[in-house]
């Protein structure tokens, strides 16, 4: 899969707002613009802190000269990153696209292709009219849908990290059931047949934002591996409709701040070998550059966990063979804010612009490093 570049020489400087900067993802989109070669931010909204500037709300972005203004008087610019809550984008699209060229959304407000899924999973759609225009972020499963977008629509934490572990296999034909072909694979349509996996993922406080509740606090959140969504988790539906298979899904809070890690149980239809595995995961990752495979080698990291990728916009991604139980075990892990989010956003971006596809995102981490 060909990476599309452009030289410093031939991109030039783009101008981006994030509406809902005071967030933690709008933080990390803020971030991401600041050190980013291409893009000058020209305005970060926040109603609650209004006035007020970014490094009082974000103290690793203390220097900036930039204050929060309200949202109702939007900038023009070229990029408008929508870092809201579910609903918001929804409600004020068009008023975004009057401010920007691009507009990229990191609700869910424009992840699913159809009004029925948004009836069936969320509380329906007020503006279904621009579902046919939106286009997923995930580079690796819609690059060549993104290039020249109007409306991007980042992808789930939980969704993003269960799909990139996953997506080979349901390439390769392991998962049962008659593969899609990658134009089908935003239709909405119900999984194939026999297609199916097991997946659980245990995700980090960050998922549930800055207001994320009495659940979220310290207090409440230390030391548990709590069940939060057994059943019927909305990302389900991302997963379907990109993967083309059903899911059985639970995810868990854990003792992490950032991160989200999914394990997934996959009973392939027929014989499947270890070289059979690495043949899938190479060949649908070699050329991805923020794809990492992490199956079983030596020391202490031997497969993919949060702590690795924390900051960072890579995805982790490994497997291991249970051949007395005719199973596939899959692991991933994602910074859940960062490719499950705001770094998956920018990357989005850079492809839809013509920019380099890893610009502003070369971040590799930290090691040693705390909890993430």
């Amino acid at each position: 899969m060909a990476v599309t570049t452009a030289t410093d020489e031939e991109a030039e400087t783009k101008t981006a707002s994030v509406v809902g900067g005071s967030g933690f993802t709008g933080g990390e989109l803020l971030r991401l613009l600041y050190g980013h070669p291409n893009f000058e931010v020209a305005q970060a909204t926040s109603r609650q802190y209004a006035g007020k500037s970014i490094g009082s709300v974000h103290p690793n972005l203390r220097g900036s000269e930039l204050r929060f203004t309200e949202p109702d008087d939007l900038a023009a610019v070229d990029v408008l990153f929508a870092a809201t809550p579910h609903g918001v984008t929804m409600q004020h699209v068009d008023a975004f696209q009057d401010a920007a060229d691009l507009v990229v959304d990191l609700s869910a407000d424009f992840r699913l292709a159809t009004e029925a899924q948004y009836d069936e999973w969320y509380d329906g759609h007020e503006c279904p009219e621009k579902l046919d225009v939106a286009e997923y972020a995930l580079p690796e499963v819609n690059r060549e849908n993104l290039q020249d977008a109007d409306i991007v629509a980042s992808g789930g934490c939980n969704a993003t990290a269960t799909i990139l572990g996953l997506k080979p296999l349901a390439d390769a034909g392991v998962l049962g059931g008659e593969v899609r072909g990658a134009s089908d694979r935003s239709s909405g349509d119900e999984p194939r047949d026999g297609a199916h996996a097991v997946v659980d993922v245990k995700v980090g406080s960050s998922e549930g934002g800055a207001g994320g509740g009495e659940a979220s606090s310290h207090a409440e959140r230390s030391g548990v591996v709590r069940p939060y969504a057994p059943t019927g988790h909305r990302h389900e539906a991302e997963i379907e409709q990109w993967l083309g298979l059903s899911v059985s899904f639970t995810c868990h809070a854990v003792d992490m701040v950032r991160g989200a890690s999914a394990t997934c149980h996959v009973f392939p239809d027929g014989p499947v070998s270890k070289k059979d595995l690495w043949t899938a995961y190479r060949g649908a990752y070699e050329d991805e550059p923020f794809v990492r495979l992490v199956a079983g080698g030596s020391g202490s990291y031997r497969y993919p966990e949060p702590k690795a990728v924390a900051g960072t916009n890579y995805a982790d991604v490994g497997f291991e063979l249970d051949p007395g139980n005719e199973r596939i075990v899959v692991f991933s892990a994602i910074d859940n804010m960062m490719k499950g989010s705001a770094g998956q956003a920018v990357h989005a971006a850079n492809v839809a612009l013509g920019l380099e596809e890893t610009a502003g995102l070369a971040f590799a981490g930290l090691h040693p490093v705390g909890s993430p």
